[in-house]
């Protein structure tokens, strides 16, 4: 990322997620429109990430306030808390995604959403493919600006088998901030949250619209949370196991 001197990271980091929102203005309102029908006819919102990318995983997965339906695409041997090594090595290791869907058994009713800086590792990219194949419709959320850079390590990168693409603009290598030839602040995660957080806005408003109530978690932290959960429990235990 550059900037004027006397412009601040804060003001930086704000400039970009309000680009971003701006460029995506399109792709956020046809997501949105696809994931209400996703809940009309009851079926499941797939989240997959690898690496660091599981952080935003984790933030669709039993939120408060975020979407009942989502059932993550998860293998430990992608966390880097398994090891950070490990976590590289695996994502790039051809067929795991293969069992992963075998597991979740996916359908044209569902959708999915690949979180991937990169977009070009094996595991989320044939997770794409294979989501496809079962007529899932599929969204990634990748830098395109890294991705067009970045070699194949697939037969295809992200954006060639995703049906919708949010790109978060996020420069090449994810760390935002160049200083003395030193790079840090990433903005991959910051700016993912803020997508998927206007997503589930967007998608209440429409949702208020057309008249359907969504299926939100409250807070297990607040009165009465965990009590107003467990119809939701109840709902999607036997299609989500993670729940």
């Amino acid at each position: 990322m550059s900037f004027p001197e006397n412009m601040q990271l804060g003001e930086s980091m704000r400039s970009h997620l309000t680009q971003m929102e701006e460029n995506n203005e399109e792709i956020l309102e046809a997501v949105v429109e696809q994931m209400l029908k996703t809940i009309q006819d009851d079926g499941l919102i797939f989240s997959a990430g690898t690496g660091h990318s599981l952080a935003l995983v984790l933030e669709t997965f039993y939120r408060a306030g975020g979407l009942a339906c989502v059932y993550p695409l998860y293998h430990a041997a992608l966390l880097p808390f398994e090891g950070g090594l490990t976590s590289t090595l695996f994502e790039r290791t051809e067929g795991l995604a293969r069992l992963l869907i075998a597991q979740a058994d996916p359908s044209p009713e569902d959708m999915a959403f690949i979180f991937s800086n990169s977009g070009v590792n094996p595991v989320p990219v044939e997770l794409g493919q294979e989501l496809k194949e079962a007529g899932t419709t599929v969204v990634g959320v990748v830098s395109l600006t890294h991705l067009q850079q970045a070699p194949k390590r697939a037969d295809f990168k992200l954006d060639e088998v995703a049906d919708l693409v949010l790109d978060t603009g996020v420069p090449y290598g994810d760390a935002s901030l160049q200083i003395n030839g030193a790079s840090t602040a990433p903005l991959s995660s910051l700016s993912c949250v803020y997508l998927w957080n206007l997503l589930l806005g967007r998608l209440a408003k429409l949702a208020q619209e057309k008249g359907v109530e969504l299926p939100l978690w409250r807070s297990a932290n607040v009165q009465n949370g965990l009590a107003q959960n467990e119809a939701l429990m109840d709902r999607y235990r036997a299609r989500i196991p993670y729940l």
